[in-house]
């Protein structure tokens, strides 16, 4: 299951949060979370998925096209 980070990306932008903060509210380093994302999120645990899903308000199907990208 490959992550759509440049869709993540781009609904942390529309958030108006920053990459660092939703990186603190799911508990990780800013780092950690720069790593999983240049590995196409893969690394991204199911609880830290759902946490992102609420962080940033994500309805079903947006978190569907970030998190089950084809």
């Amino acid at each position: 299951m490959r992550v759509d980070t440049e869709l993540l990306r781009r609904s942390i932008a529309a958030s108006g949060k920053t990459k660092e903060a939703v990186a603190n509210e799911i508990g990780v380093d800013y780092s950690t979370f720069a790593r999983k994302m240049k590995c196409d999120g893969l690394a991204f645990s199911i609880g830290q998925m759902h946490k992102i899903v609420d962080i940033l308000d994500l309805s079903t199907e947006d978190a569907t096209k970030i998190f089950f990208a084809s």
